[in-house]
C-alpha cells in the first residue's frame, strides 16, 4: 500500500519549486497507489519549470497523479531589476523571449526599451 508520507518525501523537489513559483496546491493526497497533486500556477513558463522537477524526480511518474493548470485569470507583478528587458522578463514568465508585447501592452508601454530598474510591472497570464 502507498505511503503518503514516502511519497511527499519522494516528491519534495517538486512541492519545493511549488513553492518557489509561488503556485497553489489544491490537492496533495493518495489517489489510489499515487500521490494526487493538483496545482494553480500563473504562467505557462511556471508550468513546465513545476513540470521539468517532476521529470527529475522520477521520468516515469509512475506513483504520482498530477493535474498542473495555468490560471486563466493571473496577473503577476515584477519589479524590474538592472539589466532586465521586456524579452529578458518575457522569457522568465512566458518561456518566449517574443512574447513581450504583450507585457508592454498591459503596461502602456510605447516604447519597451524604455523599462528602468525599479519599475512596477503588471504581468498578464499567458
Amino acid at each position: 500500500m502507498a505511503d503518503l508520507n514516502q511519497l511527499r518525501q519522494k516528491y519534495q523537489p517538486v512541492l519545493d519549486v511549488i513553492q518557489k513559483e509561488s503556485a497553489k496546491v489544491e490537492a496533495l493526497d493518495l489517489d489510489g497507489e499515487q500521490l494526487h497533486l493538483q496545482v494553480l500556477c500563473d504562467s505557462e513558463a511556471s508550468k513546465n519549470r513545476i513540470w521539468d522537477a517532476i521529470k527529475a524526480v522520477d521520468p516515469t511518474f509512475a506513483d504520482l497523479k498530477h493535474d498542473i493548470q495555468v490560471d486563466p485569470n493571473a496577473t503577476q507583478t515584477y519589479t524590474v531589476q538592472p539589466g532586465d528587458n521586456l524579452s529578458k522578463i518575457s522569457k522568465h514568465f512566458y518561456g518566449d523571449p517574443n512574447k513581450y508585447p504583450k507585457i508592454a501592452q498591459a503596461n502602456g508601454l510605447d516604447d519597451p526599451d524604455k523599462i528602468r530598474a525599479g519599475m512596477e510591472l503588471k504581468i498578464p497570464a499567458a
